[in-house]
């Protein structure tokens, strides 16, 4: 694999970290600032705002712009947005920094994702783009718990100037070992937007809302449900969300290897697999060893499924991908939000601490059926032409 995918999965680190390791310190944010709990999770609601409205927003200059100057000024939006995060004054400050760095967060997977499957053989794009999430994967076994030790050792405005210091590194690695990456011709907003007329493109996205909402059903209530059900006591839920972070980490290693070979086969494998899981998960709540095992099963199962869903929104994007990859990113945090969503609503009807399983496990199959007609579909394609596009109508002599 080419250095400049490691520019890329730094750059990624950063990003990761950024993101997650807020949560870990709100305690010390809501006593520094004066506010209440829920309110400083509002940094949390920001930045995941700001996620999906920046996905496309900050995608739409990349049409006119090289994707390598475009990488970099998301890096450096993204320091800027943690440096403003570390100095605010006040609460509302903080909240604008955590919106600014944001905003970099989709569209530099979007881009990334395009560019790192730009650097190799087209039977190696899989595994490029995986190589880039691998930073991401990396955040949240190491970034996030080494930024949450130092927001309380020495003060959480440390954390963010360490986090700013990693969107430096991001943007001088990218400015350093990746190559020059001109604007494809023929690149404008129109064609770019032609993309989502394609249902294959749409039908990834799709999975990506569902399939991943079914990690994040299970993944969101992880701590009442290991404490309460399981018996876990809290301080073992740092190391059982890491257990999740290693599982993750396999995953897209596994996805990324996989669905450069057969994409489709591996993602209805992980995407059935995981409603498997999700649904025993029900049940080896109850016992110790077996849900740590569990867990680490979601997280792998979990993230296999974005190597190749990325790849094959790229695929079908038909010569203009970057704004489809861009909204591929941004449907993450849209499953996540419904997963959240739906797993609060099944507990708050009282269906129990392990009802989100279910819930997560229903979304999966879900997943699993769109992935099988997109494929029943791309089976039935005239040999030759482009997944989605109509047929060619037969001339008789």
């Amino acid at each position: 694999m080419p250095l400049a995918l490691f520019a890329l999965a730094i750059g990624a680190f950063g990003i990761g970290t950024t993101e997650f390791v807020v949560m870990g310190l709100l305690p010390e944010i809501s006593a520094d600032y004066g506010v209440s709990i829920p309110t400083a999770g509002l940094l949390v609601t920001g930045y995941a705002t700001g996620f999906v409205i920046g996905a496309p927003l900050m995608t739409i200059p990349g049409t006119r712009t090289s994707r390598k100057t475009m990488l970099m000024l998301l890096m450096g939006l993204l320091t800027l947005g943690n440096l403003l995060s570390a100095v605010a004054p006040g609460f509302g400050i903080m909240l604008i920094g955590r919106i600014v760095a944001s905003l970099a967060h989709g569209a530099f997977f979007g881009i990334g994702s395009v560019a790192a499957a730009g650097l190799v053989a087209p039977h190696k794009k899989a595994g490029a783009i995986a190589a880039m999430f691998t930073g991401l994967t990396v955040a949240n076994i190491v970034g996030v718990p080494a930024g949450t030790f130092i927001g309380q050792a020495v003060g959480w405005r440390t954390t963010f100037v360490a986090v700013a210091a990693l969107g430096v590194a991001g943007l001088l690695g990218i400015a350093r070992l990746v190559p020059a990456l001109p604007r494809p011709e023929g690149a404008r907003l129109r064609r770019e937007l032609s993309a989502f007329r394609n249902p294959q493109v749409l039908l990834a996205m799709a999975m990506t809302v569902l399939g991943f909402g079914g990690v994040f059903a299970a993944v969101t209530c992880i701590a009442p449900m290991m404490t309460h059900v399981a018996g876990y006591p809290d301080g073992a839920v740092t190391w059982l969300l890491a257990l999740l972070g290693v599982g993750m980490f396999l995953g897209n290693l596994i996805g990324g290897r996989f669905a450069d070979r057969r994409l489709m086969p591996m993602l209805c494998t992980t995407l059935g697999g995981l409603a498997v899981v999700l649904g025993l998960f029900t049940l080896t709540a109850h016992h110790k060893t077996a849900a740590a095992v569990t867990i680490l099963l979601v997280g792998a199962l979990g993230f296999a499924t974005v190597p190749p869903l990325q790849k094959r929104v790229l695929d079908h994007a038909h010569g203009a991908p970057t704004l489809a990859s861009a909204v591929n990113i941004g449907a993450f945090s849209l499953g996540n939000a419904l997963a959240a969503w739906l797993g609060g609503t099944v507990i708050a009807a009282r269906y129990g601490w392990t009802a989100p399983n279910r819930v997560g496990a229903l979304l999966a199959a879900a997943a699993l059926g769109l992935a099988l007609w997109s494929a029943a579909l791309e089976r039935r394609a005239p040999a030759g032409a482009p997944v989605g596009a109509p047929a060619p109508v037969p001339v008789h002599g």
